[in-house]
């Protein structure tokens, strides 16, 4: 019984760390962005309904069998640290079995479908998928999905509402940017005017909309004309959510090549400051929540509610802005090492502060203000 097991897919959405992660699809039907090291060398491919209803029962007998062990633990069926314990410390029970236990344990009530679009499935595939999760699991209150706009402005404005009705409350999409040539640029296959197309139709089926913009798509050249056109196309749209992902250039990615060759430069940390502060200052008529809830992104605290919040989002940029040139750089080495969350905790902690500061003075020793530059961007890139 503890080998049971359902299919997961690679990624999921940070604020999706805690959900029921069930895979409707296969890696990405489009699979060509220049910045996204995810899917590359995989083939997208569809699950049948009868594939996806089989993992959402092995889901559901994991999750009877882990209430009845609580039981048997004299937990009297909830998911405590006892019952967890006893699943993680035990080589009997399968990752999945362990991720149930983990969803049960939190209470989220949430669930994220797996992989990267799977709006492409039939809509009356993914109606009865989405029927049968919600019977077998009458108690979760939040289904969402990763989708592109180019794949949901192919769908009626009914079949979203079928898919609504039929429980998917949230839908993610890859907006990255709002101006053409960038989108261009990084193979997107979409435009700014799709996107706005995609995000109110999503908007009009009652369905939450989380956009994720890329600070740093559009390079040193076309920093100004991304900021503005993504923040255009965003006023347009109004969704529930806005993302912040800061571009990231490992090797291992298409867009790399690009970077090495010099036809792509990339915007230093001070640089994506000025970029965000003209993007946040650019939103306006809209009641968006913007949130930076991911590592890659230097600024934490530029996360709010608009219109209200939008001056205390620019005043954390000032903040960043205004540091002297020292400190700057402790904290941007702070921030990426995972020691400081905000701009106020380098003056929080003065130790802290002294070791990064001896670390930064040994790696100029060793190769000048570039060797630091190379161990920022070294320690950002794992994260991607």
């Amino acid at each position: 019984m503890n080998h049971q097991a359902f299919e997961q897919g690679p990624i999921r959405p940070p604020n999706e760390a805690r959900s029921l992660l069930l895979r409707f699809t296969r890696n990405c039907p489009w699979n060509q962005c220049l910045f996204c090291p995810v899917y590359k060398g995989r083939r997208f491919s569809l699950r049948t309904v009868e594939e996806i209803k089989k993992d959402i029962q092995t889901a559901r007998d994991i999750a009877d069998d882990i209430k009845a062990l609580s039981w048997q633990l004299g937990c009297s069926g909830s998911v405590t640290d006892e019952v967890i314990t006893h699943i993680f410390s035990s080589p009997a029970y399968s990752d999945a079995y362990r991720s149930i236990a983990a969803w049960l344990y939190h209470g989220t009530g949430a669930c994220f479908l797996q992989d990267a679009d799977n709006l492409v499935m039939a809509t009356g595939d993914m109606v009865e998928a989405l029927e049968f999760l919600r019977e077998k699991f009458p108690d979760i209150t939040r289904v969402t999905t990763y989708s592109r706009s180019r794949t949901i402005v192919r769908k009626s404005p009914e079949s979203l509402k079928r898919l609504r009705e039929a429980g998917l409350n949230r839908v993610h999409v890859g907006l990255e940017s709002g101006y053409d040539p960038v989108l261009k640029m990084m193979k997107k296959g979409v435009t700014g005017a799709q996107h706005v197309e995609a995000g109110r139709m999503v908007v009009g089926a009652g369905m939450e909309l989380s956009e994720y913009v890329m600070p740093g798509l559009g390079g040193r050249d076309l920093w100004k004309e991304h900021a503005v056109s993504t923040a255009d196309v965003l006023n347009q749209i109004n969704p529930h959510f806005i993302r912040i992902r800061t571009l990231r250039v490992p090797d291992r990615i298409p867009l790399f090549k690009l970077l090495k060759e010099g036809s792509f430069q990339m915007q230093n940390d001070d640089m994506l400051a000025e970029e965000i502060k003209l993007f946040i200052r650019s939103l306006s008529g809209i009641t968006s929540t913007v949130t930076s809830d991911h590592i890659m992104n230097l600024l934490e605290e530029v996360t709010g509610k608009l219109p209200e919040d939008q001056g205390k989002m620019l005043e954390v940029i000032a903040k960043y802005q205004e540091m002297p040139d020292w400190e700057r750089l402790v904290f941007r080495v702070g921030r990426r090492g995972g020691a400081y969350r905000s701009t106020e905790d380098v003056k929080r902690d003065p130790a802290t502060y002294r070791k990064i500061s001896n670390l930064i003075e040994e790696l100029e020793a060793k190769g000048g203000k570039e060797e630091v530059e190379r161990f920022i961007t070294d320690m950002v890139d794992q994260y991607v």
